[in-house]
């Protein structure tokens, strides 16, 4: 009688297919080691890549903020020169007025009346003088009025003086100037 092992057999094939899963568990460990690898270089580099844009970023932030001081500067400057401008303007215009109300004071006062002192406030204009009667006064105002550089002419006072025997009229006068 011929006895025929078949355990050993059933060993045999599950010894096979154990090592057929043994290599097919290892070419999946290798796979999947070779693809975290892979994964975690794509990884690296973009990490890479994005700390590349993030210091060229600071850099452009860096180079524009530098832009934005100069700007500032120059900004600072124009304004400033502006400034120049407009007070030279304004001193030109100061000017010019000034000899144009002299000439129109100079015109409109009559023979009989001597000013004494102008005191200037922006667009204010006091007078104070002396005059021989309230007449002239009078005539002075009128004149003062009809002109086309001052408005709004009052007389503030007007009392009587005496000098060198000689009775006269001291008067104060409040105007606006209109320049244009």
């Amino acid at each position: 009688m011929i006895k025929i092992n078949l355990l050993l057999a059933r060993k045999e094939k599950k010894r096979a297919a154990l090592g057929k899963e043994f290599i097919v568990l290892i070419v999946s460990v290798v796979l999947l080691l070779g693809a975290l690898i892979f994964f975690q270089w794509g990884l690296s580099k973009q990490k890479e890549d994005v700390a590349a844009r993030i210091v060229k970023t600071e850099n452009d932030i860096a180079y524009y903020k530098s832009l934005t001081t100069e700007v500032e500067k120059k900004k600072e400057e124009q304004q400033m020169l502006q400034n120049r401008l407009k007070t030279i303007n304004d001193l030109r215009k100061e000017k010019a007025s000034a000899a144009r109300l002299l000439d129109e004071l100079s015109i409109d006062k009559p023979e009989k009346l001597q000013l004494e002192s102008l005191k200037k406030d922006g667009a204010k204009l006091g007078m104070e003088g002396i005059a021989l009667d309230d007449e002239t006064i009078a005539n002075f105002m009128t004149s003062l009025r009809k002109s086309k550089l001052f408005k709004n002419v009052d007389l503030v006072v007007s009392e009587q003086v005496e000098q060198s025997k000689v009775k006269l009229r001291k008067f104060i006068l409040s105007c606006e100037i209109i320049l244009t």
